[in-house]
């Protein structure tokens, strides 16, 4: 079977897979979701809700969903994943044979593969066995909350294939969602990652009670970080100050809505990482891509100390008490450096 001319499917039920498909279909796709639960398939398909993820938001008639994945993929021309980042290749590897010759695959997720240190896109080609020009990867301020809802919002488009982005931004641009294009794969990817890690270290200051100028010191230095990285892995210098970059790392260090902020805020006021996971609710990248990005850094010898601050207050059990001390206590230095 070959693809269908305004077919998609995603890959996943939580609530950013869900809203995406709900940005697909309200730019004219007709849209199957895939997800392991039957019954949120099922109220996602007869009411055209996912009360699990996204109560009170009522989704397209286009958007349906199922458990079985052939029938999700069958003639699908774009394909999104929105599955936990340590969860791709064992949940797309099995998929290979099923993605249609001609799909274009969409990364939605942000995170760094524990086991190999590797980005989120080049795990989904590895797994799929697809091209890196039929890939593409969605990042920017996307909290799904607020899109869902349909408040306006802009995003980037990022391909090694000038037409795949061009195409997947054609597909899911809409009066509400507004995508840019972009080539900096790399640059794009390590935004989204990095800077789940810097919203747990801006909720962990917001829990234990610091204010605004705690939170744009975290936030400005935690750029630096992300920046200092993907100029290390051949990103471009303009990725870091655009809707990719600057642009998610405000809306996910800032917002309630965030999950990785709110695991931060949870770990701030006291409570361990399993009860801190199990009050956040849904799946906070951060704390697992910590430790993969903090390895990453090491490979290419670059210093990421607010980082390296997230992973022994979740992993090494540093004292958060501890944290502001750690990081303040570092030689002075210029700005810039």
């Amino acid at each position: 079977m070959t693809v269908q001319p305004g077919r998609a499917a995603v890959l996943g039920t939580g609530s950013w897979g869900t809203t995406f498909a709900a940005v697909l279909a309200d730019a004219g796709r007709d849209v199957t979701l895939w997800g392991r639960r039957p019954e949120v398939c099922e109220q996602i398909t007869t009411l055209h809700r996912n009360d699990a993820y996204l109560p009170g938001v009522q989704l397209p008639d286009a958007v349906r969903a199922t458990t079985d994945t052939a029938q999700a993929l069958r003639g699908a021309e774009i394909v999104a994943v929105a599955i936990p980042a340590q969860s791709v290749r064992a949940t797309l590897e099995p998929l290979a044979g099923l993605i249609e010759p001609d799909a274009l695959v969409v990364s939605l997720m942000k995170g760094v593969e524990l086991s190999s240190d590797r980005r989120m896109s080049e795990v989904v080609a590895q797994a799929l066995d697809v091209p890196a020009e039929r890939i593409a990867v969605v990042s920017g301020p996307n909290l799904a909350r607020e899109i869902a809802e349909r408040q306006p919002t802009a995003t980037v488009v990022a391909s090694t294939s000038e037409e795949t982005a061009r195409r997947v931004a054609a597909a899911c641009a809409s009066s509400y969602f507004r995508p840019y294009t972009n080539d900096d794969v790399v640059g794009v990817e390590l935004c989204g990652a990095v800077k789940n890690v810097i919203a747990v270290a801006v909720g962990i200051a917001q829990g234990s009670g610091f204010g605004h100028n705690t939170m744009a010191t975290v936030i400005t230095r935690g750029l630096v970080e992300i920046t200092r990285l993907g100029l290390a892995l051949g990103a471009d210098a303009e990725t870091f100050s655009g809707l990719a970059g600057m642009g998610d790392l405000v809306a996910t260090c800032a917002s309630p809505l965030s999950r990785n902020h709110t695991l931060g805020v949870h770990i701030g006021q006291g409570m361990s990482l399993a009860e801190a996971v199990a009050a956040t609710g849904g799946t906070a990248e951060g704390v697992k891509s910590s430790t993969s990005v903090l390895e990453l850094a090491g490979t290419v010898g670059v210093e990421m100390p607010i980082t390296a601050a997230v992973v022994a207050v979740l992993h090494h059990g540093l004292p958060v008490s501890e944290m502001a001390q750690l990081l303040l206590a570092r030689p002075h230095k210029a700005e810039g450096v």
